[in-house]
């Protein structure tokens, strides 16, 4: 079996990135910029993780994320770093909708998560008897929330079962597909938690945090796409990457981690690749097997990390067999509550949100549904033609839509969402400590701080300035500025 070279070799410190999705790629990129030789392995023939585009009626479209957030610099950095900067899209129209109580009713203004700091822009979506409820909340006496709580439990303690049933379920749902009553406030909504600590009214407290962010005076998009989707993105940073001197490999998997004298021995199915560090940007379960020897504790941690599995329905029409379907018009789509028994739970209209879908087929309307939340996942097993006919038969009930599709694309995500129960931060801060206690080897993605692209890639940085700080013998702040300095100098070239 064939046996690479280690620094002692090259003269320079080598480190081997497991897992090629955005949060591994982002870690080689931020390595080469400190100087370090860098190894990418993916298991899989594709880059990208959830980010990828794929043909719809001849136009390439997203079938994965499609959106990333703005107003974290992570995302929109990197992508300004790889030469997409001209090419970052805000939508064209955020104007989305709930459909619930069988009818299409305007997304509520002014709420944080679903959760409202003015009732009065509840009417339609919250019931008279909701609302009554919600009116009481500032009579209640604290609810005690502990070092954590799940969002759905103490939102309902306070405003009633109607607003996490009706707003905030399929909001969050949209982010990590996930059960509202077991996700934990303190890792996915933590300006709530830090206001659930304070005591008092949740309504005041969501007040506080719309005007503390209305001080800020925020400008720009909250969140950004890209001309061509948010697929483009890995492959621009995989071209940065090879670029640089860093070497990628996919179809590559990784059978097992081996602590040597010297570092790390990396075993792939045909070779043994030596490094002096890792950094392990694959899904929990992955980095649960590659850790089981060196760090059990840690594989145990991982273990126990759930996934929930989704797909994505892309449907395209002749846009004028949708032009006389009204409810359409100016919207960028809308969610549905679980609680109201439909089979899909969002639908996304891209033709509206994403000018350049728009101007890619001017003659196409493309939109597409989601199927599938943790702990609702039967209809997956459904075929790709019985998924078409059940969004199109949820889409024609909620929008009057009866236009039959020129082409049609499912794309399941298996695993695809980490899930974030009450105590997850917990369970995080356990799984580094473990880690930490290895020579050069960290993790990152979007199991630990965050399932969105800007929130993986800062991961990705982390754990790459730790381990970069490790080889050097320095301090991951003085990494940090060498990076900066050299990526910047890079981007200023046209690399």
């Amino acid at each position: 079996m064939q046996r690479s070279k280690n620094r002692a070799d090259t003269g320079t410190g080598h480190v081997v990135v497991i897992g090629g999705g955005i949060a591994g790629l982002a870690a080689a990129h931020r390595l080469l910029g400190t100087g370090l030789r860098v190894t990418l392995l993916e298991a899989t023939g594709r880059l990208g993780g959830k980010l990828m585009t794929g043909p719809i009626a001849g136009t390439r479209v997203d079938l994965g994320a499609e959106s990333m957030l703005a107003r974290r610099p992570e995302a929109v950095d990197l992508a300004r770093a790889v030469g997409l900067g001209d090419r970052l899209q805000p939508p064209a129209t955020a104007t989305a909708a709930v459909w619930t109580r069988d009818e299409l009713r305007p997304m509520p203004k002014g709420h944080v998560m679903g959760v409202p700091g003015d009732p009065a822009a509840l009417g339609g979506v919250i019931s008279p008897e909701g609302l009554a409820r919600i009116a009481q909340e500032r009579d209640l006496t604290p609810t005690a929330v502990g070092d954590d709580v799940a969002v759905g439990a103490y939102v309902a303690d306070r405003l009633g079962r109607e607003v996490v049933d009706r707003l905030v379920e399929p909001l969050l749902g949209g982010v990590y597909a996930g059960d509202a009553y077991r996700i934990s406030m303190h890792a996915a909504v933590p300006q709530l938690f830090e206001v659930a600590r304070e005591g008092g009214s949740l309504l005041d407290g969501v007040q506080r945090i719309q005007q503390q962010a209305a001080g800020r005076q925020q400008t720009g998009p909250v969140f950004q796409g890209i001309d061509g989707g948010i697929g483009t993105l890995p492959d621009a940073v995989a071209d940065a990457v090879r670029a640089g001197g860093g070497e990628i490999l996919t179809a590559t998997p990784v059978l097992g981690l081996t602590r040597t004298a010297d570092g790390w021995d990396v075993r792939t199915d045909t070779r043994v690749i030596t490094a002096d560090g890792i950094v392990l940007a694959a899904p929990a379960w992955s980095a649960s097997t590659l850790l089981a020897a060196e760090s059990p504790a840690a594989s145990a941690e991982l273990a126990g990390v759930e996934y929930a599995s989704m797909a994505l329905v892309t449907l395209a029409f002749r846009r004028s067999d949708v032009a006389a379907t009204g409810t359409l018009d100016g919207r960028s789509g809308f969610l549905v509550p679980p609680v109201d028994g439909r089979t899909i739970k969002a639908a996304t209209f891209s033709s509206h949100k994403w000018q350049w879908v728009a101007d890619a087929a001017p003659d196409l309307f493309v939109l597409r549904t989601s199927v599938g939340r943790y702990g609702d996942e039967d209809h997956l097993h459904r075929e790709d033609g019985e998924l078409v006919d059940v969004s199109l038969r949820d889409l024609a009930e909620a929008t009057g839509l009866v236009a039959k599709p020129v082409d049609t694309e499912v794309t399941r995500w298996i695993g695809g969402l980490p899930q974030y129960p009450v105590g997850h931060l917990s369970r995080v801060a356990r799984i580094r400590d473990e880690v930490a206690k290895l020579p050069a080897l960290r993790v990152c993605g979007a199991v630990y701080d965050g399932v969105g692209i800007p929130a993986c890639i800062a991961s990705a940085h982390r754990a790459a300035d730790e381990i970069a700080a490790d080889l050097a013998g320095g301090t991951a702040g003085e990494i940090v500025a060498t990076a900066t300095l050299v990526q910047g100098t890079r981007s200023e070239a046209g690399q």
